[in-house]
């Protein structure tokens, strides 16, 4: 490629990107060679204005039209851009709590847990931009590798190390999977372009064909449900969840998981829903429906059903993520006229009312030196602020009407009943999991606002965070009585999904 080839492509497409890289690299040599002479504080303030910068360009960059660079390897599509939305907003609340994280032991490592970070979004953020799936790969495991070392920063814990040790190993099973079936892929139509693998594959109506597809489909999926965590290969998480610091749990729980339906959408949209199946009456995507319907029936009931039982708090919201990986399943299983607007709205309220969970988790849990659920027991007693706010948030995650997670659920499961064939079995499957949830959020209620304090100190609310938090509890309100300020704004910026395909 000569430099004229290259000087032409349209690089502003990608500026939160580079804006990101930039600032991981300005932090890593920042933290290499001012070593403890600058505060690490100062490195996570640094990284929350790399991101704010990336979000401030990514919103002048809303109007622009679609396109693509590099051999289509790279889109700046409508979907790329509401979503990309997403990881930032998420990837800077979670940078707050990281800044005020006080574990028992000081962290040796602080400054590579910033540029860390700020690597994993990176990888997730091309996610979202990548049409081939060379670059989704390389994007995936950017994310996973960071990842990985951030579930094990504490090296001196030996929870940590063990959470580690867990995710690489699960981690590599599932990058295993998606490799396997992404070769079948390639093999069949001699392309990683993803809209040129669904123009080849639109022509193949062999069945032998259709037969390697299908095994191809089951692959990546099951490669990308090791990813969201979604049951049965949900094992890792909780165990993770439990040993990584609080900030990286509420990264896994929020960023990470977005980053996973991302890809999900992107390839599957793509590609398996333009493969004829049933002699052509039918695509593939719709024809191995019930197994993706079965998955996401047993990932809301596992979920729910062994919360049930937990004592610590990070295992607790481990199995509520996985009960809520469900909920979003639901909705790419129906694939309802309104599948992306429906996933896409619940995992902004899902974003707003966890990381305020998390927020919340770490202000108690650091106080009392316990992730037991009884630190929480008479939290309204002791800080009738943050009792309240956590109160709003488990009403949210439970799906109590006022909330953002109720018109996130309500929207899914509606969406489950107007296709055709209706999805009755799975819609109610759905709401007998969502109540079966309400047994340990209110449960969590009932510690906070109706038993005794077992201690009388009040618990601190860091200045730090009491803008995330603030941020966090009005999203998901507000979203709740007025959720069409969030719909408007994403009907005015992706509408349809034309220049998905094009």
């Amino acid at each position: 490629m000569d430099i004229g080839t290259l000087l032409s492509y349209e690089w502003k497409m990608m500026t939160p990107e580079f804006i990101i890289l930039g600032m991981a690299t300005l932090l890593s040599l920042l933290d290499l060679f001012a070593g403890k002479r600058l505060q690490h504080k100062m490195l996570g303030y640094m990284g929350i204005a790399g991101i704010l910068s990336a979000v401030l360009v990514l919103i002048a960059l809303l109007g622009a039209p679609s396109a693509h660079i590099l051999n289509d390897t790279f889109r700046l599509d409508a979907f790329a851009k509401m979503f990309k939305l997403l990881l930032l907003t998420g990837a800077a609340l979670i940078m707050f709590l990281a800044i005020e994280y006080r574990p028992k032991k000081e962290l040796s490592y602080r400054g590579e847990f910033y540029y860390l970070f700020l690597t994993a979004l990176l990888g997730a953020m091309m996610m979202t931009s990548s049409g081939d799936l060379i670059t989704l790969f390389i994007g995936l495991e950017l994310l996973s590798l960071s990842s990985y070392i951030l579930a094990g920063i504490q090296k001196d814990n030996q929870k940590s190390n063990e959470s580690a040790m867990k995710y690489v190993i699960n981690g590599g099973i599932s990058t295993a999977f998606i490799l396997f079936g992404m070769s079948y892929v390639y093999g069949l139509t001699g392309s990683t372009r993803l809209l040129e693998i669904a123009a080849r594959l639109s022509q193949m109506a062999n069945a032998q064909y259709e037969f390697l597809l299908a095994v191809a489909f089951f692959m990546i999926f099951v490669g990308l449900s090791f990813k969201l965590a979604s049951a049965p290969f949900h094992m890792w998480a909780p165990d993770v969840y439990e040993g990584a610091p609080v900030p990286v749990t509420a990264f896994l729980s929020v960023v990470s998981k977005t980053a996973g339906f991302v890809i999900l959408f992107r390839i599957f949209i793509t590609v398996f829903a333009n493969v004829p199946a049933n002699g052509g009456e039918t695509s593939l995507l719709f024809a191995l429906q019930d197994y993706v319907a079965v998955l996401a029936a047993v990932t809301m009931i596992m979920g729910n059903v062994l919360a049930l039982k937990q004592q610590n708090i990070k295992r607790l919201f481990a199995y509520s993520s996985i009960a809520h990986a469900g909920y979003i399943l639901v909705a790419f299983t129906a694939l309802s006229p309104f599948v992306l607007d429906a996933m896409w709205f619940y995992l902004t309220a899902y974003l707003l009312m966890n990381i305020g969970v998390f927020i919340v988790i770490q202000l108690v849990t650091t106080h009392s030196q316990s992730e037991e659920i009884g630190s929480f027991t008479g939290l309204y007693h002791r800080s009738p602020v943050l009792a309240i706010v956590m109160g709003v948030f488990l009403l949210s995650l439970a799906g109590i009407p006022g909330t953002a997670g109720f018109i996130g659920k309500i929207n899914i499961f509606m969406g489950a009943l107007i296709t055709e064939p209706a999805h009755y079995v799975l819609a109610g499957i759905m709401i007998a999991a969502t109540i079966v949830s309400y047994y340990y959020y209110f449960g969590l209620f009932v510690q906070m606002f109706f038993r005794p304090a077992s201690e009388i100190s009040g618990i601190g609310l860091s200045r730090v965070l009491i803008i995330p938090l603030i941020v966090c509890v009005t999203g998901t309100i507000l979203l709740g009585i007025f959720p069409n300020i969030a719909y408007e704004f994403f009907f005015q910026h992706l509408g349809t999904l034309e220049d998905f395909f094009s």
